[in-house]
C-alpha cells in the first residue's frame, strides 16, 4: 500500500433516505407550529436506530464463508495485509461543504408535506435482468449494476464492490422496489470494497456483515472505526486526493459536493468523496453521492489521460431546491461526465430506493435525453437494467 496526500475543500449537501410516518392529516397541518416536538421525536428516532444498529454488531455474528481462490486474483502489494495503522483527523470536515447541510426543520418539512413520496405505480417498468454474473476474458473489465450505488467492478484481476447495498429495506424508506442485480450467493470472493460516504443508502450494515472481516474496505478520512468496530482488519481511510493499492489496482479518493451524517449528532464528521478505479488497462470513475460543481474538472484535470467510464448517479433530484446541493440532475450528470472527461457514462442511484419527488423513470429518462442532446455517441450511455452487465475492453 501507498499513499500520497493533498487534501482539499470541497462538497455539499445530500440527504439521508427518509420517508414520511403515516399521521392523521391534521397532523400535518400542526407540523408548522410544533417544529421542536418533530425534531425531538426524530433525534429519539434516531438515536434508537443508532443503539439497533451498534447492538446488533457487537453480537457474535458468523462470518460469511470464505469462498474458493479465484483464479484471477493478483498476490497483494509487499504490506497490503499489514495492519494499518490509525491515522488523525480533525473533529468534522465542515470546512468541505459547499452549500449549507440541510436543517431537520427544513427536510422535515417537506417529509411532511408528501414531497418525497412519489407513486410507485410504473415499479414494474424498471428493467430486471438478473443474468448472472460473467468473467471478465483477458485484460477486459466488467461491470454489473446491482442496484441503486452498488456496482461489481471486476477489473485488474480485482472483483470490488462499491456502496454495497444488498438489503430489502433501509431506514426510512419503503422496501426496495427492484431485488439486487446479483444474489448475493453468486458473489466471487471480494476483492476490496469501497465507501462514498456514510448515509444509509450508500453504507449498509446487514450488507456489511455479511462480508468475511478480511476483506479489504477503503473509507473516507473519519471513517475507519466504524469497520473496525465491526471486526474488520484492513481499513484504510484517506483524504481527497489520497491513493492506495490493492493488488495491481490503484484507488484515488476525490472529492464530491456532498456531505455525512448518520445520527443526529454526527453531522459532517466524517468525509464524502468518490473513487477513480485504475488498472493498466481501465480507468473507471465511481461518483459516489455529489452535487454538481467546480470539483468535476478538477478531477479531469488531474486525469489527462481521460476516464474510460464513469458511474454516475441520475436519481433523487427533485425537488431540485432542496436537492442541487447534493444530488445531480440527469443534464448535470452527463455534464459532469464531460468535466471528468470520461468517454463513457453508466447510470445509477435510481430504480432501487424511493429518495425524492421525482417519478420513478424520470432519472433514465432524463439522462437520454440529456445525452442526446449533449451530442454524445448513443452507444456510450450505459443505462443498465438492475442486474445487467457491460464489458469494459481495453
Amino acid at each position: 500500500m501507498s499513499q500520497t496526500s493533498h487534501p482539499e475543500a470541497a462538497a455539499a449537501e445530500s440527504m439521508g433516505p427518509v420517508e414520511a410516518p403515516t399521521r392523521r392529516s391534521g397532523w400535518s397541518a400542526r407540523f408548522a407550529t410544533r417544529p421542536a416536538r418533530a425534531l425531538r421525536q426524530l433525534g429519539r428516532a434516531s438515536k434508537r436506530t443508532a443503539v439497533v444498529e451498534a447492538a446488533a454488531d457487537s453480537a457474535t455474528l458468523p462470518e460469511a464463508p470464505t469462498r474458493p481462490e479465484s483464479s484471477v486474483r493478483p498476490a497483494p502489494l509487499p504490506g497490503h495485509l499489514a495492519p494499518v495503522p490509525r491515522r488523525s483527523w480533525p473533529g468534522g470536515f465542515r470546512d468541505r461543504l459547499t452549500s449549507p447541510v440541510p436543517t431537520f426543520q427544513e427536510l422535515l418539512a417537506i417529509v411532511w408535506h408528501g414531497r418525497l413520496r412519489p407513486g410507485v405505480g410504473d415499479a414494474d417498468r424498471i428493467p430486471v435482468h438478473r443474468d448472472g454474473l460473467p468473467r471478465p476474458a483477458g485484460t477486459d473489465a466488467v461491470l454489473t449494476w446491482v442496484g441503486h450505488a452498488t456496482y461489481v467492478v471486476q477489473i485488474g484481476g480485482l472483483t470490488i464492490l462499491t456502496d454495497p447495498v444488498w438489503a430489502r429495506k433501509i431506514p426510512g424508506t419503503r422496501p426496495r422496489l427492484t431485488p439486487p442485480g446479483v444474489a448475493w450467493a453468486d458473489l466471487p470472493r471480494i476483492d476490496a470494497v469501497v465507501i462514498s460516504h456514510n448515509h444509509y443508502d450508500h453504507l449498509d450494515a446487514p450488507t456489511v456483515r455479511r462480508l468475511p472481516r478480511s476483506t479489504p474496505v477503503l473509507v473516507p478520512a473519519g471513517l475507519r472505526s466504524w469497520f473496525t468496530r465491526r471486526g474488520f482488519r484492513h481499513v484504510i481511510e484517506l483524504d481527497w486526493w489520497e491513493s492506495t493499492w490493492v493488488g495491481g489496482v490503484r484507488f484515488d479518493f476525490v472529492p464530491a459536493h456532498h456531505w455525512s451524517r448518520r445520527t443526529v449528532w454526527d453531522t459532517c464528521r466524517t468525509l464524502w468523496g468518490g473513487w477513480v478505479i485504475a488498472s493498466d488497462d481501465q480507468t473507471i470513475y465511481f461518483a459516489g453521492d455529489t452535487g454538481y460543481g467546480e470539483r468535476f474538472a478538477q478531477i479531469g484535470a488531474r486525469y489527462p489521460g481521460g476516464i474510460d467510464l464513469a458511474l454516475m448517479p441520475v436519481g433523487a433530484f427533485e425537488p431540485r431546491w432542496f436537492m442541487k446541493a447534493a444530488h445531480v440532475d440527469p443534464a448535470q450528470a452527463v455534464r459532469a461526465c464531460q468535466d471528468v472527461g470520461a468517454r463513457r457514462m453508466a447510470t445509477m442511484h435510481w430504480g432501487t430506493f424511493v429518495l425524492s419527488g421525482e417519478s420513478l423513470l424520470a432519472p433514465i429518462e432524463e439522462a437520454r435525453a440529456a445525452w442526446a442532446e449533449a451530442g454524445r455517441d448513443r452507444a456510450d450511455l450505459w443505462d443498465l437494467a438492475v442486474g445487467e452487465s457491460r464489458v469494459l475492453t481495453a
